[in-house]
């Protein structure tokens, strides 16, 4: 089991390197959710994923997550093929949470190179996305 932490590392880039791990058949447990960041102007990003949220209604959906942990993981299952087995199987090995929980505290948590910002201005943790969006 890998355990991968979070903090810092690009939405998007970091969700496209799990999907593939989770593929070849790893374990992945993902610590910090609340602190990966997405890129870009904040008031767009905010308002793009407000803009999902509000699609379809109660009854039908689409259910779009308001929880960091929620949301890193459903960009994580969108990148899988989830209507097989294959994709289902590679989703239920992905364990994701907000902060690191004590069961995972005494593993070694790895930074993923190539996924994480330097970036200083222009983005927007999920953390403070979900408190936007009311998931907090």
């Amino acid at each position: 089991m890998r355990v991968i932490d979070a903090s810092g590392a690009i939405y998007g880039r970091l969700s496209a390197y799990v999907a593939k791990r989770l593929l070849e058949g790893e374990e992945i447990t993902i610590v910090n959710a609340s602190k990966a960041v997405i890129t870009g102007n904040k008031e767009f990003v905010i308002g793009k994923f407000k803009e999902r949220r509000d699609i379809g209604s109660v009854r039908k959906g689409p259910y779009y997550p308001k929880t960091p942990e929620n949301i890193l993981r459903r960009s994580i299952g969108d990148m899988l093929p989830k209507k097989i087995t294959k994709g289902k199987e590679a989703l239920a090995r992905c364990k994701v949470y907000r902060n690191v929980p004590p069961d995972v505290d005494k593993e070694k948590v790895e930074k993923v190179e190539g996924v994480m910002t330097d970036k200083v201005s222009g983005i927007i943790t999920l953390g403070d996305l979900s408190r936007e969006l009311g998931g907090y």
